[in-house]
């Protein structure tokens, strides 16, 4: 049960990414609000990447993110990255139907060589933590983005600010 619940809020919410990904602005792709913070091409290209971890996080019980080789593209080209977006997505569906409810239980562990960076936990978990609430922090950060840079920002979850000033 859990599971269909996870594979219903995951194709919602990959329709709101996307439009928060169409709203990128080549124009702003440079964008960053500080000196610590990513520019705006790079913020959009993190969002498309976590959903490649889906694969990872989905399929095995150790994820390695030094083995992975991902082939991103250019942060500065938004078309690429949607792209690589519409790819990942993709590849992330199919690893979600292919997952149990079985699954969702058995313990997970994120590395980087050595290195524990996450877990072991159970795979619900961090499907919820890390997957989805990673994906929706950055898309939180990327609408900060747009607002700042004077670009309109699609309605999520109802109509935005900018849409109630028709």
């Amino acid at each position: 049960m859990v599971l269909e619940y996870l594979k219903q809020e995951f194709e919602q919410e990959v329709g709101n990414t996307r439009k928060l990904l169409q709203a990128v602005p080549a124009k702003d792709i440079d964008y960053k609000p500080s000196d610590l913070s990513w520019t705006m091409g790079e913020l959009a290209q993190h969002i498309a990447t976590i959903y490649y971890w889906y694969v990872g996080t989905l399929t095995q019980n150790e994820y390695d993110l030094a083995a992975d080789r991902l082939e991103r593209g250019d942060v500065r080209d938004i078309e690429a990255t949607k792209d690589l977006f519409e790819r990942n997505v993709l590849a992330a569906r199919e690893a979600l139907n292919a997952l149990t409810e079985e699954a969702l239980g058995q313990e997970w562990t994120m590395k980087f060589g050595d290195r524990v960076l996450l877990g072991p936990l159970p795979r619900g978990i961090v499907t919820r933590g890390f997957l989805f609430n990673h994906i929706y922090h950055h898309r939180g950060e990327m609408i900060v983005y747009l607002r700042a840079t004077g670009n309109k920002v699609p309605g999520l979850y109802g109509p935005t600010y900018e849409d109630s000033k028709g």
